[in-house]
């Protein structure tokens, strides 16, 4: 018989859950016994000011005609997917939903940003109707942007209700580089990623994390195990994976010349 170790989850996951159907029907969860979780202080939280409903529409069909009939009305083909194990999804409903605010989201929050947000979807019977069929919480899992315009061309997203976990790539922000002994030197920023996937709870996914320079010097890198998240968040890569490293520049022929002419030149011996 083969026995496998169990893996112990740190407390602040063991009540939650990958949500899919079967499991909600086959587990009745005691929602008085779940962890409240929220964003702690010192660390990013989303923006308000981007918390807004995307309204979509049904769409029967799929297929590349039908997705070029709703984009040349105006609107992006579009899937919701059933959360199953934080990345691939299950029970798909098919919706179409607005270019303009697609558009307008990924401009505001940039595109990795428009990956890392948890958005309210309200899904209507038709455009301009107040008969809402299904609204939801979804993160966008990815987005299809066109080459030579960046219009949306198609949007998918997984439901998110509260006490699901999701692996999300979370941005990374740089600070502390006008302070950096290494850059101060001279060095360059080697930007190894610019996003790290984590494993969050749904209700505090974080909108970026801040990566802090500052104390770096030449030859010096952070790798990602330094980050600093909320304690629920679980990494889903080895955390020695390089994140950012100060590299030291190489010298140009031009300055390798300057140096030889600032060098005090050696007297000759007197014959």
């Amino acid at each position: 018989m083969l026995l496998r170790r169990a893996t112990a989850l740190p407390k602040t996951l063991q009540n939650l859950r990958l949500f899919s159907p079967a499991a909600t029907s086959a587990l009745a969860l005691d929602h008085s016994l779940e962890t409240q979780l929220d964003y702690l202080p010192g660390f990013p939280r989303p923006d308000p000011k981007h918390a807004e409903t995307i309204l979509a529409v049904p769409r029967s069909d799929s297929g590349k005609n039908i997705s070029a009939k709703e984009r040349k009305a105006g609107r992006v083909p579009s899937i919701i997917f059933e959360q199953e194990d934080g990345q691939h999804g299950g029970n798909k409903r098919l919706v179409s939903v607005q270019t303009n605010q697609i558009r307008k989201l990924v401009t505001h929050l940039g595109y990795s940003f428009f990956l890392a947000r948890l958005f309210d979807v309200e899904v209507r019977s038709e455009i301009g109707s107040e008969e809402v069929i299904e609204k939801v919480r979804a993160l966008p899992r990815s987005i299809h942007l066109h080459s030579g315009t960046d219009a949306p061309l198609n949007v998918t997203f997984i439901r998110a209700p509260p006490g699901t976990l999701l692996k999300v790539d979370i941005p990374l922000v740089f600070i502390g580089d006008d302070v950096s002994p290494g850059l101060k030197k001279g060095a360059s920023l080697n930007t190894i990623k610019r996003t790290v996937k984590f494993l969050c709870p749904a209700e505090i996914i974080p909108p970026y994390i801040e990566v802090d320079l500052s104390l770096l010097d030449v030859g010096q890198k952070l790798v990602a195990g330094d980050l600093k998240v909320h304690p629920a968040l679980k990494l889903v890569r080895p955390k020695d994976e390089p994140v950012v490293k100060i590299a030291g520049g190489r010298v140009s022929d031009q300055q390798k010349d300057q140096q030889k002419k600032d060098q005090p030149k050696k007297e000759q011996p007197k014959k």
